[in-house]
């Protein structure tokens, strides 16, 4: 298994535009579409915690909230690194194609010590476990306040994570980071920055004008239908869409370099767009069960 570690020093390597699990653009439309999925009443509650929150490293609107966890684990990597080696590894889960397991990638699901938060757990830790980890202290009102916020935070970002397919993937590339791609009228790069923000700014640069046009197509059988699954559901499902469509079609190498073609690209935006319906549902529901309790 490739680990994130490796992954974002590749990322850096091979572009310019580096961005990670959907860049901004992408975390903000998952959170949008969960904010217009959700009930009034639960809308408020969840702006009113985010008042509350005194860190300085986003503004302090739900969106805005979604891209903390990146801007956290990044925050001291020119010093201690102490945050960054902390939480790097909790932004995937990288099932290896030629032998998936689950467990394997989530190194073997190591429990939190006894008194620990979620947010001081084990640095090898999948985002599947962080998910369950974080949601059960924002459903429990015992959780210091101050946790409880930033467990909240960790969900936003989390949950978009994960529907990447190629942060619950990998082919022995660091989740795509080491396949250079090209495709007409795009910038070359590496296969997993094209799923992260190329294929996403194909549906627009403005997040909350895409996340009105995209929540629109979400019928009620398919919100019933995706909140009936698990962390661990969700990681598989995406794998599925890595394995079947993001490394499947991709095209014998010319040079080292994978051309893109039109079905390609026309398949990979399909999937970028189904996947932050999914994830913009799936976080609503998240938050709403948790914060019912």
């Amino acid at each position: 298994m490739r680990c994130c570690l490796l992954a974002l020093a590749v990322v850096t390597a091979l572009s310019p535009r580096a961005a990670l699990a959907w860049g901004d653009e992408g975390h903000k439309i998952v959170t949008l579409i969960a904010d217009q999925s959700l009930e009034p009443s639960m809308r408020d509650k969840i702006d009113a915690m985010l008042r509350t929150d005194t860190d300085s490293l986003t503004a302090h609107d739900i969106a805005s909230e979604a891209t903390w966890a990146d801007r956290y684990r990044d925050s001291d990597r020119s010093g201690s690194r102490q945050r960054y080696e902390q939480t790097h590894l909790w932004h995937c889960v990288y099932i290896e194609l030629s032998d998936p397991n689950l467990d394997r990638a989530c190194f073997g699901h190591p429990p939190l010590p006894a008194g620990t938060v979620a947010s001081n757990g084990p640095a090898q830790a999948c985002i599947v476990d962080k998910i369950d980890q974080f949601a059960a202290e924002l459903a429990d009102a015992r959780t210091d306040p101050e946790e409880r916020l930033v467990a909240m935070k960790f969900i936003l970002h989390f949950v978009g994570d994960i529907h990447q397919p190629l942060h619950a993937s990998d082919d022995h590339d660091a989740g795509g980071n080491r396949k250079r791609v090209t495709a007409t009228g795009f910038r070359s790069g590496n296969l997993h920055h094209f799923w992260d923000t190329e294929f996403v700014e194909r549906l627009g640069r403005d997040p909350r004008e895409v996340a009105r046009n995209i929540v629109v197509d979400i019928t009620d059988e398919q919100r019933r239908s995706w909140t009936k699954g698990t962390p661990s559901d969700w990681a598989m499902e995406a794998f599925g869409l890595a394995r079947d469509n993001a490394y499947g079609l991709l095209p014998e190498p010319n040079g080292g370099i994978y051309v893109l073609d039109d079905r390609y690209i026309s398949a990979a935006n399909q999937d970028v767009r189904l996947q932050l319906q999914r994830a913009g549902v799936r976080l609503a529901a998240t938050l709403s069960g948790a914060l019912s309790r």
